[in-house]
């Protein structure tokens, strides 16, 4: 009888996980579609109506990727890479968007675009051997690479670099090709995408949507975000608040703590982010490169309390 009653039991949980992985599914298929459609808007109907299009399609983002935080507990790992797919999808989607409906300037740099001439480099750097990763990754590279947003650093080397508030307040930020650089950016971005940087330290204020480190060595990044994806990079430490797990790909010698860089007017901007500070998995990570579920990956480990960073200056 005690068996028969846990075999009922086992079922009865089973049929409530299919039952929330349905409504998951149904709910993110239609949300999805829902941003789809605002992001189609085309200009033609008027520049206001795209404009509002464009952010209430940020907004509903926003949400999608809180129920897709919300359902992890019980949705199958496929399914959990399949959403995080299709939110990047998304979120591509949307940068490029945001960069068509901005007023085209002539003649003029943009201001917190910043590069140093000087500073770089007579001679290109070394370049790092390129790992296999998958085609998925790569075509996300390529469009990245090709549609970056205009807020953040490039190719500089040994100095200093600072954004604000009102530079970074829902901007899309790339630092791209840093070299033995310290990067401050105190206030609230939509997403951030660190590439090419090598021996650099990044610290973040709370990020509303999603961070990328690709292609990254001997750096320390700190940052507070929805979704932190991280790509072919090796020896790098993340003190990170993260909504969802991480993700690891192509990845060695990682090293995790918890967000603990602090600054006038933080508290400020994790409201304007909406990140739910109950909500902290920064020791959660998954290593697409390791699928063994009863052993550890050794890609990744977490950084002894004595050891963590708690002065920043």
């Amino acid at each position: 009888r005690e068996e028969a009653e846990k075999r009922r039991r086992e079922r009865d949980a089973q049929s409530v996980l299919e039952e929330q992985s349905d409504f998951f599914t149904a709910s993110f298929a239609r949300d999805r579609e829902a941003i789809e459609t605002l992001l189609r808007l085309e200009p033609a109907q008027g520049a206001e109506a795209a404009a509002e299009a464009v952010s209430e399609a940020a907004r509903r983002l926003q949400d999608l990727q809180r129920l897709l935080t919300d359902s992890v507990r019980f949705l199958a790992p496929y399914e959990v890479r399949q959403a995080q797919a299709a939110l990047s999808k998304l979120q591509g989607a949307l940068s490029e968007r945001r960069l068509q409906l901005k007023p085209k300037k002539r003649f003029a740099f943009t201001k917190a675009l910043k590069k140093d001439p000087a500073s770089a480099p007579s001679k290109p750097p070394a370049q790092h051997p390129p790992r296999e990763s998958s085609a998925k990754h790569q075509k996300e590279a390529a469009t990245s690479a090709s549609q970056d947003p205009s807020c953040g650093f490039s190719q500089t080397e040994g100095r200093t670099l600072e954004l604000g508030p009102t530079e970074l307040l829902q901007q899309d930020v790339v630092l791209s090709q840093l070299r033995r650089c310290r990067v401050l950016l105190r206030g609230n971005p939509n997403t951030l995408l660190v590439r090419d940087c090598h021996d650099c330290t990044v610290l973040c204020g709370p990020v509303s949507t999603s961070a990328r480190v690709d292609g990254c060595s001997g750096c320390l990044v700190t940052l507070a975000c929805q979704q932190l994806r991280t790509y072919r990079t090796t020896e790098t430490s993340f003190y990170v608040q993260v909504t969802s797990r991480a993700m690891l790909e192509d990845c060695s010698a990682m090293r995790f703590a918890p967000y603990s860089w602090d600054y006038a007017g933080r508290e400020a901007d994790f409201k304007t982010a909406g990140l739910d500070r109950s909500k902290n998995n920064w020791d959660q990570v998954d290593d697409f490169n390791w699928l063994a579920k009863d052993q550890a990956s050794p890609n990744w480990c977490l950084i002894p309390e004595k050891e963590r960073i708690t002065d920043w200056n």
